[in-house]
């Protein structure tokens, strides 16, 4: 489980590439755990991609859990939600 904090954006989507790419190829279920992330740019929409992508290439899923509503509205109005499937929800996670 990868827990992502703050901004995804064109700042930091390469530093996310590099972490979570690598547990792509050596898992075959990477969870990315977006409770701390409050926004996403376009830039970090085409990381989300790209790490799907190389996912399904590895033969793992990436799975993302607690999406803020502002994410979830995001990935809804790209159509990207069914990029990534079901959104799991931790039940240890406090409202």
């Amino acid at each position: 489980m990868v827990e992502c904090h703050g901004r995804l954006s064109s700042s930091t989507s390469g530093i996310l590439q590099g972490e979570v790419k690598p547990l792509l190829l050596q898992n075959k279920h990477v969870i990315l755990d977006l409770t701390h992330l409050w926004q996403v740019d376009s830039m970090g929409l085409g990381t989300l991609i790209a790490l799907s992508v190389s996912a399904k290439r590895a033969g793992c899923r990436l799975e993302l859990i607690n999406l803020s509503k502002k994410v979830r509205e995001l990935l809804g109005m790209t159509n990207l939600l069914a990029v990534f499937g079901v959104f799991a929800e931790d039940p240890h996670r406090m409202p």
